[in-house]
């Protein structure tokens, strides 16, 4: 979970390749509506995102229901986005890729595509809230390289809980 531009497909994809567990891309759950708005720079609502998160939820559900694993790279700003998760994986765990604000910014200056317009990032932060002491989950610092995070994060999915 993450801002725009954090590097959570890049961290997710690696980290599922590590681990050999499926990987899963939320965005791709979007609407074309919702696709076009954030390209336009517009921001979603709760009411746009309701669909989507039941939509990635409902995947994470399925695989489950055949015994996969997956990392999934998804925003997930808002405690009531993950909890929306939870309704379908209720042992899902987030892992907070925290950087820096102009790391971010940098890093979506230099995007070629990409589903959201490089305007909404301070709307991101501000969106952003931390994972709270209740959830399953770890912050990891986004500012790392890839290989850095992937380590950490496949440490701590591996350690027993």
């Amino acid at each position: 979970m993450g801002v725009s531009g954090v590097g959570k497909t890049t961290v997710a994809s690696a980290l599922a390749l590590d681990l050999a567990w499926e990987f899963v891309e939320a965005d791709d759950f979007h609407t074309p509506q919702n696709l076009a708005k954030m390209r336009g720079g517009h921001a979603l609502s709760d009411a746009d995102r309701a669909p989507w998160l039941a939509a990635v939820g409902q995947r994470l559900a399925d695989l489950r229901h055949s015994n996969r694993r997956a990392v999934v790279a998804c925003s997930a700003l808002r405690r009531s986005y993950r909890d929306a998760l939870r309704l379908f994986t209720a042992d899902a765990c987030f892992a907070h890729l925290d950087a820096s604000a102009s790391t971010v910014a940098a890093r979506l200056a230099l995007r070629r595509g990409g589903n959201i317009s490089p305007a909404l990032l301070a709307t991101q932060f501000e969106t952003l809230e931390p994972l709270e002491p209740d959830e399953c989950g770890l912050v990891v610092n986004g500012d790392r390289n890839v290989e850095a995070v992937v380590a950490r994060l496949g440490a701590w999915i591996r350690w027993p809980r």
